[in-house]
């Protein structure tokens, strides 16, 4: 399957046919639309058949038009700028119901990534996040709430998190100067990805450190980098990033560690109750 498809389109201009270099103009000029185009509706658009439309996807190497509308898709992601998302996603939704919709989407979103989930690198991460030396939490952005989510938690845990301010590159790698084999970096990213994070995680790998990814898809920047990737499905609604299924796994990754860690979490947990409790943290409830 083609990883840059707008690029594969272009380099097989000549030698499509008639209709398909009406589609593949189309495409190449308005790729925030026809991502979202069923094969009928693209077809119309551009004046030729719906068998044409789906034929031209099997020519880009696609098995079906859904393939290759779900490619366009995930390529967008990355490459729409703010005012687009919102043309796009008014373009999509249209009168509506927003609560409905949006929600929906958000459903469906878990539903593919328990479906697509790879149990083993998901108890892989956990091993090698219970065995570390050091936990080294990054994500920038939209990403940053995750990050800070799963450092919060982490912390209650462990004894030994990090989580990165990435307030600019070279803070980044201040932060990261003593990582080694011994270290786990879980480096957070999703379409639009953060240079710094990938960089980052270069940095980490090249140290030896175990590199745990949390993004998109096999297709994400941080995958080739990662020894370990977990995978959730994000979308874009309006200007704003959706990672409720990001947040999903993050969650399943701090219940499992939770688990592995559960003598320890319970001290824990009672250490803090003696602390609230000699420190008057939470008022009481008036009798």
């Amino acid at each position: 399957m083609p990883k840059d498809i707008l690029s594969h389109i272009q380099s097989g201009m000549s030698g499509f046919s008639k209709g398909q270099k009406l589609i593949a103009r189309y495409i190449l000029d308005d790729y925030d639309k026809a991502a979202f185009m069923t094969a009928s509706r693209l077809g119309k658009t551009v004046h030729v058949s719906e068998s044409t439309v789906v034929r031209f996807a099997s020519e880009l190497g696609y098995d079906g038009y859904p393939a290759m509308q779900k490619a366009l898709q995930e390529m967008i992601r990355s490459k729409l700028t703010s005012i687009q998302r919102i043309k796009v996603t008014n373009d999509r939704i249209g009168d509506h119901d927003i609560l409905s919709t949006v929600m929906q989407a958000d459903m469906e979103k878990i539903r593919l990534t328990l479906e697509e989930a790879d149990r083993e690198k998901f108890a892989q991460a956990v091993d090698a996040i219970v065995n570390a030396r050091r936990i080294y939490i990054l994500g920038v952005r939209s990403a940053s709430a995750l990050a800070n989510f799963l450092g919060f938690y982490f912390n209650l845990i462990f004894e030994n998190v990090l989580l990165i301010q990435a307030a600019s590159a070279s803070e980044v790698f201040e932060q990261l100067l003593r990582v080694g084999p011994e270290d786990v970096i879980i480096g957070i990213s999703f379409p639009r990805y953060s240079k710094r994070t990938v960089k980052a995680m270069e940095f980490a790998r090249d140290r030896g450190a175990h590199v745990v990814a949390i993004t998109d898809g096999e297709t994400s920047p941080l995958a080739p980098i990662a020894t370990c990737t977990l995978t959730a499905k994000s979308d874009m609604a309006s200007f704003v990033d959706s990672l409720v299924a990001p947040l999903s796994l993050v969650n399943a990754l701090i219940v499992a560690i939770g688990r592995r860690m559960n003598n320890d979490l319970s001290d824990t947990f009672r250490a803090l109750e003696q602390i609230w409790d000699e420190y008057d943290v939470y008022e009481k409830a008036e009798e």
